[in-house]
This record gives C-alpha cells, structure tokens and sequence, in this order.
C-alpha cells in the first residue's frame, strides 16, 4: 500500500479505535468482499459513512472469499480492493480480516454502528454478528440496495458478452 494508506492492521485499528472513542466519535462499521468495487459499493459507502463521524470498512481476505463465493472468486485480490476502497472519500479506514463473517472483529473493535444491506433487514437471512453487536451496546443498521448493481451481475454481464 503507498505511503499514507487507509489500511490498518488490527493491532493499529484498535488504538484508533480507543482514540476515537476518546475524542467522542461515532464509529461505523461496514464490510464486504468488494470484489469488481461497483456503484451501489460506493453509494453504500456513502450511505454508512453519513451514520457517524468514522467509517471503518472490513474486507474479507481472499481465503474467505473463495470460501464464501467459491475457487473463481476474488477477481481482484485483497491488497488491491484494500487500496481501492482505500482511496474512496467516504472510507476512513480499511481493515482485512479471515472469517466469511465478522463476529470476531466485530468483538474486538466494538463499532457503535454496524452496516448490513437491506437485503439482510427481514430475517429471511441472518445476520449471525447481530448477537456480538448488540452485546456490546452496539447496533446494526441496514442500508438500502441500489438494485442492479453487483459483482455477480457484472461477471454475468462480462459472460454473456465473450
């Protein structure tokens, strides 16, 4: 990553996270793959960061993301999507983690505000870091879809055109 970058490791992004609590800011928390980063990525970004004063984005490294999208998947590997969100206005801070879902860091890094999708709000699909989230005193909040955009229709899309 060059000089300056949003990428923090965990160890760094607990003491921001203790400064930030000190200073009085509201931390949100978001992530994601972010494989072939889209429009609706970016408006969701905006979206969560217009919650709190920080936004903290957590990318699922590339072991787990072939573990939740299976061996084609990432196109874009880890460092790069780290430097791409990275140079995106509304990201704070960028974090990489290697569970298919973020309970343990969620765990550690106690966000006051966690971002899931809308398609996450009617409990037709869990949200298994909920319980960790509200543990803390934390809560989680849903972001609206900006249908039509997603990694899966782009790969689609690119198919049917070779």
């Amino acid at each position: 990553m060059p000089p300056g970058s949003k990428l923090q490791s965990l160890e760094n992004l607990l003491k921001l996270r203790a400064k930030w609590s000190d200073e009085g800011k509201r931390v949100v928390w978001t992530n994601g793959c972010f494989d072939l980063l889209h429009v609706g990525h970016v408006r969701s970004l905006r979206d969560a960061k217009a919650l709190g004063d920080i936004l903290v984005v957590g990318i699922n490294s590339d072991a787990s993301v072939r573990a939740i999208k299976g061996p084609t998947r990432p196109v874009v590997d880890q460092d790069d999507r780290a430097e791409l969100l990275s140079a995106l206005e509304p990201v704070d801070c960028v974090t990489i983690f290697d569970e298919t879902e973020p309970s343990a860091i969620l765990s550690l890094v106690k966000p006051d505000i966690h971002c899931k999708g809308a398609e996450y709000a009617d409990d037709k699909r869990p949200v298994p870091e909920r319980a960790v989230v509200e543990a803390y005193g934390g809560r989680v909040c849903f972001l609206p879809l900006h249908e039509g955009r997603s990694t899966t229709a782009m790969l689609q899309r690119a198919e049917q055109l070779r």
